[in-house]
C-alpha cells in the first residue's frame, strides 16, 4: 500500500505593519524562510492586510462584504493556526492590525479555536505591550495563543538584528523564532489530537 502523506499544518503569518521594510513583516518572511527550511510539516503563508478597508458596516451589503475581506477572511478561515507580528504603536495593537481582527469577527468568527502566537519587533520593549493588548483581545475572539515562547525583538539594540530592507539576519534571533513556531506546530497538533510534532 503506498504510505499516506502527512498533511501539511498551514498558518496563516499577519503582520500588523503595512510599511514594505517593517522589521515585523520581516519577521513573518523569516518564519516563512525557517518552516520551508527546517521545520517538517509546517507552511507559513503571509496574509497581507494591505488592502483591507478601514472597516464600516455600510460596505457589508446583503450580507457580503468587500472583495478584499472576503478573501482574508476565507484565508484565515482556512488556516490551522496564526501567527501574528504585532508592532507596538503608542502602547498598544496597530491600527491596521485591529482593523483587520475586526473585519475577520464580523458575523461568523473566523478566529474562533484558532491556535495563536504572537511575536513582535520594536523599541526598548520589543512590542511587548501590543502583544499583551492583542492577547486580552483574543480572549473575545476565542483564539487560543501559546503562552511560551515569549519573543519580543529589541530591534534597535545591539547586535543588527534586520538588515536595510528589514530582514531578519540575526541567527539567535531566527532561532527564537524557530522556537516559536514549533511550539504553535506543538500546541496546534494537540489540539487536534494529532500528537507530538515532528522537526528535520
Amino acid at each position: 500500500m503506498a504510505s499516506v502523506k502527512p498533511a501539511v499544518l498551514k498558518i496563516a503569518g499577519i503582520s500588523g505593519s503595512l510599511r514594505k521594510g517593517s522589521y515585523n513583516r520581516g519577521l513573518i518572511r523569516s518564519a516563512i524562510e525557517i518552516c520551508n527550511e527546517s521545520i517538517k510539516g509546517v507552511e507559513v503563508e503571509h496574509v497581507d492586510i494591505t488592502p483591507l478597508p478601514l472597516l464600516n458596516t455600510d460596505l457589508e451589503v446583503d450580507g457580503k462584504f468587500p472583495a478584499p475581506v472576503e478573501e482574508f477572511r476565507q484565508k484565515i478561515a482556512s488556516a490551522d493556526a496564526i501567527l501574528f507580528a504585532s508592532p507596538e504603536y503608542n502602547y498598544s495593537i496597530a491600527g491596521p492590525l485591529k482593523n483587520a481582527v475586526d473585519w475577520a469577527s464580523r458575523g461568523q468568527n473566523c478566529w474562533a479555536d484558532k491556535p495563536a502566537a504572537v511575536v513582535s519587533a520594536g523599541g526598548f520593549f520589543g512590542g511587548g505591550r501590543s502583544q499583551y493588548h492583542l492577547r486580552q483581545v483574543g480572549v473575545f475572539l476565542d483564539l487560543h495563543f501559546i503562552n511560551k515562547p515569549e519573543l519580543f525583538v529589541q530591534a534597535f539594540s545591539s547586535p543588527t538584528k534586520f538588515d536595510s530592507e528589514g530582514n531578519l539576519i540575526d541567527a539567535d534571533t531566527k532561532e527564537k523564532l524557530k522556537q516559536v513556531i514549533l511550539s504553535l506546530q506543538a500546541f496546534t497538533l494537540r489540539l487536534k489530537g494529532e500528537g507530538a510534532a515532528s522537526e528535520l
